[in-house]
């Protein structure tokens, strides 16, 4: 849990031993296990992405009936919790690649093992957004759930998503207090095992 808040001490003890596979595991556990017990939690925000995603969907291709869109509606629900869990277990692991790769160009010493660590402890503070996402939505007014970025701490919160192009949405989507902190830990992690300044980290990082 320290990692939340002194993360440079963190990676200076792992300085020497880059092991995350039981990290990566209770991260993965704790965002499956948070994922299923907020299920019905969190359906209002799943049924406005989906209709956003439906609207979306139908006018690129006409071809798509309601009906069919029902059909994936359902498909997706059943699957949601596999597809969480899949994110939450790969994804450390392909943003350490990523990492690793885009050190080297900035002198980065880390090995792929050292960067896949940081990424996983870099996840940890998506555990904590999970659960107060789902507070918010047990606590707001069911009307002002228009979106998933409805209980985001970040800019997004305060626009209207459905007049923003994807790509100005997903750029404005990022600059949220969670996402921050996980590309600050990252960065972190980065200059302490990669032994480069944190200026240069941060632009890993980002």
């Amino acid at each position: 849990l320290d990692v939340l808040y002194q993360p440079a001490a963190v990676f200076e003890r792992r300085r020497d031993t880059a092991a995350f596979g039981l990290a990566l595991l209770v991260v993965t556990l704790l965002i499956v296990g948070l994922s299923f017990a907020f299920k019905g939690v969190m359906e209002p925000i799943f049924d406005v992405e989906f209709k956003r995603g439906m609207v979306q969907a139908m006018k690129q291709n006409p071809q798509l009936t309601p009906e069919m869109m029902e059909q994936g509606k359902g498909f997706a629900k059943k699957f949601m919790v596999v597809g969480i869990g899949l994110y939450a277990l790969l994804t450390p692991l392909l943003l350490g690649l990523v990492a690793w790769f885009v050190g080297k160009l900035f002198g980065a010493k880390a090995d792929p093992a050292q960067a896949m660590m940081v990424a996983t402890y870099a996840m940890v503070p998506r555990v904590l957004e999970s659960v107060i996402g789902a507070v918010q939505i047990l606590v707001l007014p069911e009307s002002s759930i228009t979106s998933r970025y409805s209980i985001s701490f970040g800019v997004a919160r305060f626009l209207d998503v459905d007049t923003l192009s994807p790509m100005v949405l997903a750029l404005v989507g990022r600059l949220d207090l969670f996402t921050l902190w996980v590309t600050a830990i990252f960065a972190i992690g980065v200059a302490v095992l990669g032994r480069i300044p944190l200026a240069r980290a941060l632009v890993v990082g980002i």
